[in-house]
């Protein structure tokens, strides 16, 4: 059954190399290769088979004329005097079979179906045109029985004539200089390119590497540009948003530090206010209120400054989840923790930390029981949290992750928060280059998976 359209386009697609360096240095090589067929073509359908045709000419035109002579000038004495005098300066060796019958005529062939395809022609076969052109007998070439000598059986009345010939006479060295220098000449500009090429990916490789460390939280301080210029370009462009990021992260942050104070002071007087009050009816519900405005600014500006500030520093992922765990569960949380050994992390830890205690404490608060895994998934490590409560509906997950959103709709903070935890923990993965995922839970409950990259 023949392939579809699109399955030989796959297939293409499949065989032609992923990496830049590989798809430049195809466009370079192919051209190349092309030019060299075109070549090599133009080389055996013109220059070979002319030079080839004018060899076998002229060894047909010396065993013509050695017949001719001998028919001219017969004689066993001529006949010696003819091969002497013919054969020195021709380099031809002649002998005669006298009496003999050819018992075949043709050729008995030794060049290649490859020699064949390519030039069109063969050495027997324009050798025995030569000689048909140049004396109407039977002729028998043979160039299988010596490696290095070409015979020539020719019928004369007298007998066979016969005639050794060195295969230069039918050869021209220029085809084995011209394979040679084309296939050299190929394979020096082909490591001219993959030199040049790989100095130019080495620096698209380098950008990408920066670009990835900095979606990841992390700091690039000596990234430079370089490269070719529209590489470079890139570069400058890349360097310029990460200073506009960090320049925005910074006013943010710093203005967060002004808001938190000027909030914090006012709420500081009430409480003082409200402790100066006692036994006064209804204090303690407005001491509570007060506590939850503090919980609340504390909500709205860890969501806004996003731990941009903590420096990324390398830690045990599963000391950092024991400490988690051990939190919760001193208050009163059933965690079945798992962890696989060796996890090390490159991270902000207080920033992922508060992180794990919103998803963890999450699943506490909604399910009697949570199991923890953790463990290394491919090229990254994975976080599972899994609880019995009531889960979070499909079609709802994707909206809860958006600021101030809460499923439960009372704005008691004691059972629903203010809707800001899987917004900053979403926040706090995703700037650490890795995702946040909401599944069902094989507990029946949900399952909340944690990617991070090493």
């Amino acid at each position: 059954m023949p392939l579809r359209h699109f399955d030989w386009v796959a297939l293409v697609k499949s065989v032609l190399p992923r990496g830049l360096l590989g798809r430049s240095l195809l466009i370079l090589v192919t051209p190349l290769v092309l030019l060299q067929l075109v070549s090599a073509y133009i080389f055996f359908g013109t220059h070979w088979d002319v030079v080839t045709r004018r060899l076998a000419a002229g060894l047909a035109g010396d065993v013509a004329t050695v017949a001719d002579l001998m028919r001219a000038f017969p004689g066993a004495d001529n006949r010696a005097l003819i091969f002497a005098t013919v054969g020195w300066p021709t380099g031809l060796q002649f002998s005669l079979e006298e009496g003999g019958i050819l018992d075949r005529t043709g050729a008995l062939k030794q060049s290649t179906e490859l020699e064949d395809a390519v030039s069109g022609y063969s050495l027997e076969g324009n050798l025995l045109g030569a000689l048909a052109e140049r004396m109407d007998r039977p002729v028998l070439i043979d160039t299988v029985s010596r490696e290095r000598e070409v015979e020539i059986q020719v019928q004369l009345p007298e007998g066979v004539l016969k005639v050794l010939a060195s295969r230069k006479r039918l050869y021209s060295p220029t085809t084995t200089i011209f394979v040679l220098w084309m296939v050299g000449t190929s394979l020096l500009l082909f490591g001219i390119a993959t030199i040049f090429m790989r100095n130019q990916v080495r620096a698209v490789r380098r950008l990408a590497a920066a670009a990835d460390s900095f979606g990841k939280g992390r700091d690039v301080p000596n990234f430079k540009p370089e490269g070719a210029a529209e590489v470079r370009q890139a570069a400058a462009a890349f360097a310029l948003m990460r200073d506009r990021i960090k320049r925005q992260v910074g006013q943010r942050t710093e203005m967060l530090a002004g808001v938190s104070h000027d909030l914090r002071t006012p709420l500081t007087r009430m409480k003082l206010q409200l402790a100066m009050m006692d036994g006064v009816d209804g204090v303690l519900e407005l001491l509570e209120d007060v506590a939850d405005m503090e919980r609340m600014v504390e909500g709205y500006l860890a969501f806004a400054r996003g731990e941009g500030s903590e420096p990324v520093t390398k830690i045990e992922l599963v000391a950092l989840l024991d400490d988690v765990v051990g939190k919760l569960r001193r208050e009163g949380g059933v965690i079945d923790l798992h962890c696989e050994q060796d996890l090390p992390l490159q991270c902000r830890p207080h920033a992922l930390s508060r992180c794990l205690m919103n998803l963890i404490g999450n699943a506490v608060r909604y399910g009697k029981h949570v199991a923890v895994r953790a463990g290394h998934r491919g090229d990254g490590i994975e976080v599972t949290v899994d609880d019995d409560g009531p889960g979070i509906p499909a079609e709802k997950r994707e909206a809860v992750f958006k600021a101030f959103v809460r499923l439960e709709g009372s704005r008691n903070l004691k059972t629903g928060g203010v809707g800001l935890g899987l917004t900053i923990a979403r926040d706090v993965v995703r700037a650490h280059g890795g995702e946040l995922l909401l599944e069902d839970s094989p507990l029946g409950g949900l399952r909340v998976r944690l990617r991070l990259p090493h």
